[in-house]
Formats: C-alpha cells, sequence, structure tokens
C-alpha cells in the first residue's frame, strides 16, 4: 500500500508539473513577446498579412514539445515518432508534450474517482489505465474523421485536376487549384505539396510526402498513378478520370456495406454498454447488492474474468462488422 501512496505522489507532483508548464507555455505561445515579434515581422513580409499558419507549415519544424529538456526527454520515449505522427494527421493542434499531460491528467482522475467508491487498489489502478486511454482515442476519432472527409473529398479534387489539365495548365498549377478552390482539410495538403515542389523539391519526393503524410489507399492509388504517368507517359488527364471513377465507385460500395452492417454495429454497442449501465442502475436501488464484486474475492474474480471476456468480445464483434473495400 506504501508503495501505491508514493507512485500516486509522484503521478500527481508530475500532473501538477506539467499542468503549469502546459499553461505557461500556451500563454506565451499566443501572448508572449516572442509571438508578438514574429507576428509583426509575418505581417510586414506578407504585405497585407494573408497568408494563413498553413501556407508558412513548411517553414516550421515540428517539435514534440516546446520545452529543450522535455523535447530531449520525450524523444528517448519508444515509438513517440508515431504517436506524433497520429497527431499531425488527426488536425489536431497539439504537441505531444500536450497529449503526454493530458493522458497521465485522465490516469490521474480515473485513480481517484475509483478509489473514492472504495474500489480495491488493483480495480482502480485498471480503472485509471483505461481512463489514460481516453486522449489517444479522442485523437483517433478526429483522424478517422479528417481521413474520411479526405476521402469524400479526393474525387472532386481530382476532377478538378483534370479540367485544369485539359484546359492547358502544367500539373503543378492543377495541385495549387485544388489548393486554393477545394475546403479543409484536403486544400491545406494539396497547398502543402505545391509549396514544397515551388520550394525545390521533386515532384516525386513531393507526391510521397503527401502519401505519407494522409495514410488514404484511394490517394496512394493516386499518387502512384501519377507518378507511373510521368515515367512511362501517356494521358494524364484521362487517367485522372479513370481514377476518380474507381474512387466514386468504391465509395458507393463502402456505403452499400455500412448501411447492411449497421444492425451488427448497433449490436455491438447495445452489448457492450448494457453491462455498465445495468450495473449503474443496481448500485443506485441497491448499493449492498452491487459491493459483493469489489468486496468479496469471490467478486473480483468475477468482475476480472468477466472484463476479460468483454474485451475479447468486443475484438471479435469489431472484427465481424469491420470489412474492407
Amino acid at each position: 500500500m506504501d508503495i501505491v501512496f508514493y507512485l500516486f505522489g509522484t503521478a500527481i507532483f508530475i500532473a501538477v508539473v506539467l499542468a503549469i508548464e502546459g499553461a505557461y507555455l500556451s500563454w506565451n505561445s499566443s501572448k508572449g513577446p516572442e509571438a508578438r515579434r514574429l507576428e509583426r515581422r509575418l505581417h510586414a513580409m506578407s504585405a497585407g498579412g494573408h497568408y494563413s499558419d498553413a501556407d508558412l507549415s513548411i517553414l516550421k519544424q515540428r517539435l514534440l514539445s516546446e520545452s529543450p529538456g522535455l523535447q530531449q526527454l520525450l524523444l528517448r520515449v519508444p515509438r513517440v515518432q508515431s504517436l506524433d505522427k497520429l497527431l499531425m494527421q488527426s488536425g489536431i493542434s497539439m504537441s505531444m508534450a500536450k497529449f503526454c499531460g493530458m493522458t497521465l491528467a485522465c490516469l490521474v482522475t480515473g485513480f481517484l474517482v475509483s478509489a473514492f467508491f472504495s474500489i480495491p487498489v488493483l480495480f482502480s489502478l485498471l480503472t485509471g489505465l483505461a481512463c489514460s486511454v481516453l486522449p489517444l482515442l479522442y485523437v483517433l476519432r478526429a483522424r478517422r474523421k479528417r481521413l474520411n472527409r479526405i476521402d469524400q473529398q479526393l474525387p472532386d479534387a481530382v476532377d478538378l485536376m483534370g479540367r485544369a489539365l485539359r484546359a492547358g495548365h502544367a500539373f503543378p498549377n492543377a495541385v495549387k487549384m485544388v489548393g486554393d478552390e477545394m475546403t479543409e482539410p484536403i486544400g491545406t495538403e494539396f497547398r502543402i505539396l505545391f509549396d514544397e515542389v515551388n520550394y525545390g523539391i521533386a515532384m516525386q519526393d513531393a507526391l510521397l510526402n503527401l502519401a505519407n503524410r494522409i495514410p488514404s489507399m484511394d490517394l496512394k492509388y493516386l499518387v502512384i498513378a501519377v507518378l507511373i504517368q510521368r515515367e512511362t507517359g501517356g494521358n494524364l488527364a484521362e487517367l485522372l478520370d479513370n481514377i476518380s471513377g474507381i474512387i466514386r465507385a468504391r465509395m458507393k460500395l463502402l456505403g452499400t456495406i455500412r448501411v447492411l452492417s449497421a444492425e451488427g454495429r448497433m449490436s455491438a454497442w447495445v452489448l457492450g454498454v448494457l453491462p455498465f449501465a445495468t450495473a449503474f442502475v443496481l448500485n443506485l436501488v441497491n448499493p449492498g447488492f452491487m459491493s459483493l464484486l469489489w468486496t468479496d474475492p469471490a467478486g473480483n474474480k468475477m468482475l476480472y474474468a468477466v472484463a476479460g471476456l468483454m474485451f475479447f468480445g468486443v475484438l471479435w464483434m469489431r472484427k465481424i462488422i469491420r470489412i474492407r473495400v
């Protein structure tokens, strides 16, 4: 128990320090003297201040934290670059330091709430670990929504590029037209693509960077087709029309599959939420009846067994209802 108490105190101290640092860095990045000086310089360089943050993102070096010491510490964490890539793909303006602070805060909050209800320490730790996954789930949800939005916009962007090529524009100018005319998020990605080419990066490398930033299968097909056409030649406008038709047909089939699997998804949600809702209602009606699950040793074993079975059941139902197209 003493070890758990010391670990808990250490976690609270780290969470408070990270929260204070996050609040200071948030204020300094928007209202500090360095931010005001950079804003004045960017306004003078733009001759009117029409450049946005997305337009200048190619000139910035993405850091895991504004603090040099925390930056070096995060670089030693395994697979931290993969997590940072998820943050970039989600479109959320959050650094890895803030993400880690939110994760630690959720862990401590979950542990405190569980301990308040006199739940066993091991189960409280498991609850805290489950709550610590919430920021990651939020990032993954934002990433999925952004990628779905890009997939929906991609056929229109390909059609616009094809029409621009038929009108006599070069391929970089067609990319620029997509970046200027299309809305977020695909407009930002194509503006970055055009800026990279405009700053001297080879078209092949810039297209591969685009495919690396956006893990979309349809976009990868587009990049591969354009790269092959640049090597072998051919009618690029016609090729783009064919790719646009394939993407639309694939999206139509995916929509049909989602409709047919809607019943399975609803069943998964009901089966996953029903035990917790029932336990909550029973605890309100008769607390003594439910308290045996965490006060009696046999009840603890039943809780762990049920949690494991539910975990594997969720994975199994997810495997059934997820159909790749």
